[in-house]
């Protein structure tokens, strides 16, 4: 009869260490992912950047002449917003001229005859020309201002 006790006993802290043990883990992965959702949650709410400090103008002078699909061109003249970071000295405005006709040439003139369809070459046009103007992870232009824009 005594061993019959020590097994019934036995048997119970293996069953209790168990539930003990699934308990736990179950908590901790409750935990895991309560704290991963709230910083993640709260990651999305965090304060942004202030933009950057508007510096200079520079106008590009002559209007390019770009060509578009089935033999239109586009006209397009236009400016940097530089940063304050950037100072005041004059830029070399050749690469961003050469990332216009590359951004431009061989677009239809149904995708710019739209304002949709402007805002998205100008928005990508103006992260090239953001990146090829970074210096030392300072960002030395912030917009670009349409002059000139006329197709035919």
């Amino acid at each position: 009869m005594s061993k019959e006790k020590k097994e019934a006993s036995g048997d119970e802290p293996k069953k209790s260490k168990k539930k003990l043990m699934i308990i736990v883990i179950a908590a901790v992965v409750l935990l895991g992912g309560g704290g991963g959702a709230f910083f993640m949650l709260k990651g999305g709410k965090a304060e942004a950047a202030p933009p950057p400090e508007k510096g200079v103008v520079v106008a590009i002078e002559e209007p390019l002449t770009i060509n578009l699909t089935d033999g239109h061109y586009l006209k397009l003249g236009f400016a940097l917003q530089m940063t304050a970071d950037a100072g005041a000295e004059a830029i070399d405005t050749s690469e961003a001229l050469n990332l216009a006709i590359d951004e431009y040439t061989g677009k239809t003139v149904a995708e710019l005859s739209t304002e949709k369809g402007r805002d998205a070459a100008k928005a990508t046009l103006l992260t090239k020309i953001e990146e090829a103007y970074k210096e030392e992870e300072k960002q030395m232009i912030m917009d670009i201002y349409y002059t000139s824009f006329v197709t035919q």
